[in-house]
């Protein structure tokens, strides 16, 4: 993956595969491995999606605040909206 490419994830990127496929007592490694491509600046997410999806008392809502929060991007940042162009 080229390191000037940046890939913006949609929050059903967190919230299927926290629900059907990678829960964090069986795929840790997956969660670990979101972290790592947004701390490499390879994908992040944009802040309505965490404002709409990430507000509730529930372990993914902790874990989204807790380890990616600062990935999302808000979506008034003219960089991020030319990325929809």
């Amino acid at each position: 993956m080229s390191s000037n490419r940046k890939f913006v994830i949609d929050t059903n990127v967190f919230i299927e595969a926290y629900k059907r496929y990678y829960s964090f007592d069986i795929a840790l490694f997956f969660w670990k491995a979101l972290v790592q491509h947004a701390e490499n600046g390879h994908i992040i997410s944009i802040d309505r999606g965490k404002l709409n999806s990430f507000h509730k008392e529930d372990e993914l809502s902790k874990w989204v605040n807790e380890h990616f929060a600062e990935w999302f991007e808000p979506t008034d940042n003219p960089e991020v909206i030319s990325t929809y162009d």
